[in-house]
């Protein structure tokens, strides 16, 4: 009978590693995939704007349209940047790269450590507001925000385990399901407006001035509505997945993506506008949208509930934008040694196992910590995604100057007006924000620590490991004393000692007595000797019930003896191994505390003796 293999039961068999393009994804699930984060974002952006307008009213509403306007302009500016950079760096890294090569090292580091942590929000956030929207649908669930955000976010990184196609695969139904309903939603509304079927109950007209309304309050529901445009970068980070030609079809896909994206914002922010809808406690600005176009009754109460599961399913695996692009952005910081190795190995399933389960835990310990609320997120979001906006814009600029010349402003037009803007953005939430985003400001040198911490220490591995000017210098040794470690005369003992006894010169038999086992110890001593009299049995006496130390102080011993005798010293750790692996929890696992400890001794060499139980 076939053994079940839990891991293949969760992910799927192991792929092979090919040369070919099969698992790789076409432009229509890389928009489902990829572009889940940025069309999502249409659930909260206006909400946001509304939001802070609200300090002076539901009468300063109408203000969102010029603002929308304003974000509409900036989301064209990124996206045609962000076309140039996909075609300038097909090999993906997005903000990171670009700001590396054009900039430098640190501004590099700052645009790179700044998107993992957007990514992590990026999870946190989108799923927080996926379950807001569950919620709002279905008020008895609302005491379980919190656990419903961390479920979604473990579904969603077992699916990505499983590799690019099974996870595309499953974002086809939400986000092409949304996409439908909130063009039914925006052409349902529009039809009304025209009609006369749905009356203007605009909280306000458009033009009238509110008292109080200032330059800083715009700017500040326009920071907060740019949260919109928030995984628009995603693409230009994860070319390498999409199909040949790469690039084409990555910047295919981004111009389609932005395209969705300005008419939804844009349509929902007007019918918003028109419908007079203000925020409430545990109903979002757009379902109370939806529910005023459908008219919440009869079929149109249908078309709702479909419309606001939808959003909540495109909401929660919006989060999958992150799980594509913090793994690509993880291998490129690992590439350039500022992240551990670990992080440019693939899994069974080819897909960045090590970021993606990363990103997960990450993304876990930032709900708990804000309690998975959406307002208390974005505004973290938004500086975490920011600073890598006009990084990028920047570096994008630096390239066109370096390259074109003085009429270098022709093809670097986009990338100003986004630097522009995206400065702008930064500095407003620098100034209006600062309580909420204060912890970005912890978070970041504690990363760039990290960062150069890491490339320092493979810096150093690297020249120690390196042969100087190709010379080798060659020891003889002239013989190999082996330890083997005995707790009592059993079989595997008695095969570690006739092992030892072939590869060793000299085999010392090492035992450790405590207080408590003195007889018995002796017994052993006498045991041994009857097996094996010509082999030297070696009982250390510890005061102590410890084992670890007494073995650790005799082997330092043995290895300075056999050093001047110019021995190699090899330490033989004996261990039985039990025929199923959950068996293991059954036994002491000192073997394993062993190797440990003794892997840290100098010029030892460490071994195993494994005998395997039949039973």
């Amino acid at each position: 009978m076939r053994k079940v293999n839990l891991k293949q039961l969760l992910l799927g068999r192991p792929l092979k590693s090919t040369n070919d393009d099969n698992h790789l994804l076409t432009k229509f699930q890389a928009l489902a995939m990829l572009s889940s984060d940025a069309l999502s974002s249409i659930a909260y952006g206006t909400e946001q704007i509304v939001l802070v307008l609200m300090t002076l009213g539901s009468a300063a509403i109408w203000y969102s349209l010029p603002i929308a306007l304003v974000v509409l302009v900036l989301l064209a500016s990124l996206t045609l940047s962000y076309r140039q950079i996909i075609h300038a760096y097909p090999q993906g890294g997005g903000a990171y790269v670009v700001s590396t090569e054009n900039i430098g090292n640190m501004a590099g580091l700052v645009a790179g450590g700044s998107l993992l942590i957007d990514y992590m929000l990026t999870v946190g956030v989108s799923v927080a507001a996926g379950a807001d929207a569950i919620t709002s649908a279905l008020p008895v669930l609302h005491d379980y925000n919190l656990l419903i955000s961390i479920i979604l976010i473990l579904v969603l990184m077992l699916m990505n385990l499983r590799g690019l196609h099974e996870s595309a695969g499953f974002l086809l139904v939400p986000v092409y399901t949304f996409v439908v309903m909130t063009v039914v939603l925006i052409l349902v509304g529009g039809m009304r407006i025209l009609t006369g079927d749905m009356p203007y109950h605009a909280t306000n007209s458009l033009g009238t001035t509110v008292s109080g309304m200032s330059l800083i309050l715009l700017l500040k529901a326009f920071s907060s509505g740019s949260a919109s445009l928030t995984g628009v970068e995603a693409i230009s980070n994860a070319v390498p997945f999409f199909k040949k030609p790469k690039a084409k079809n990555a910047a295919a896909t981004l111009g389609i993506m932005a395209l969705i994206l300005g008419i939804f914002f844009s349509g929902i922010t007007f019918l918003n506008y028109w419908t007079g809808v203000v925020p409430t406690a545990h109903v979002t600005v757009l379902s109370q949208v939806a529910s005023q176009v459908f008219n919440f009754s009869g079929i149109g109460k249908t078309f709702y509930y479909i419309f606001q599961f939808a959003t909540a399913m495109i909401l929660a695996v919006a989060a999958n934008t992150g799980f594509s692009a913090f793994p690509m952005l993880s291998y490129n910081l690992a590439k350039n040694k500022y992240m551990p190795h670990m992080y440019m190995e693939k899994g069974a399933r080819l897909g960045y196992s090590n970021g993606i389960i990363s990103l997960a835990v990450g993304a876990i310990i930032l709900l708990v910590i804000f309690n998975g609320s959406t307002e208390r997120l974005i505004p973290l979001y938004s500086i975490g995604v920011f600073v890598p906006f006009a990084l990028s814009q920047t570096g994008m600029v630096i390239k066109w100057r370096r390259e074109i010349g003085k009429k270098f402003w022709h093809k670097a037009l986009s990338n100003l007006i986004g630097a522009g803007i995206s400065y702008a953005i930064v500095l407003i939430l620098l100034i209006f924000r600062l309580p909420d985003i204060w912890p970005f400001f912890l978070i970041m040198p504690v990363i760039l620590f990290l960062f150069y911490s890491i490339k320092h220490h493979y810096t150093n591995v690297a020249n120690q490991l390196r042969l100087q000017n190709g010379e080798v210098v060659a020891r003889t040794y002239t013989g190999n004393t082996v330890i083997v470690l005995i707790g009592n005369v059993t079989n595997v003992s008695i095969g570690a000692i006739n092992y030892a006894r072939s590869i060793g010169d000299e085999v010392i038999a090492m035992h450790v007595s405590t207080q408590e086992t003195l007889d018995k110890d002796k017994e052993v001593e006498t045991e041994f000797h009857t097996y094996f009299p010509d082999v030297t049995f070696s009982m250390i006496e510890s005061s102590y019930r410890d084992i670890v130390r007494p073995v650790i102080r005799y082997v330092d011993l043995v290895a300075k003896a056999s050093d001047k005798n110019d021995h190699t010293l090899t330490v033989l750790v004996p261990q039985f191994v039990p025929k199923h692996p959950w068996q293991n929890v059954l036994h002491n696992q000192m073997s394993i505390r062993m190797r440990y400890y003794l892997s840290w001794r100098d010029n030892i060499i460490v071994s195993s003796y494994s005998y395997h139980l039949k039973k």
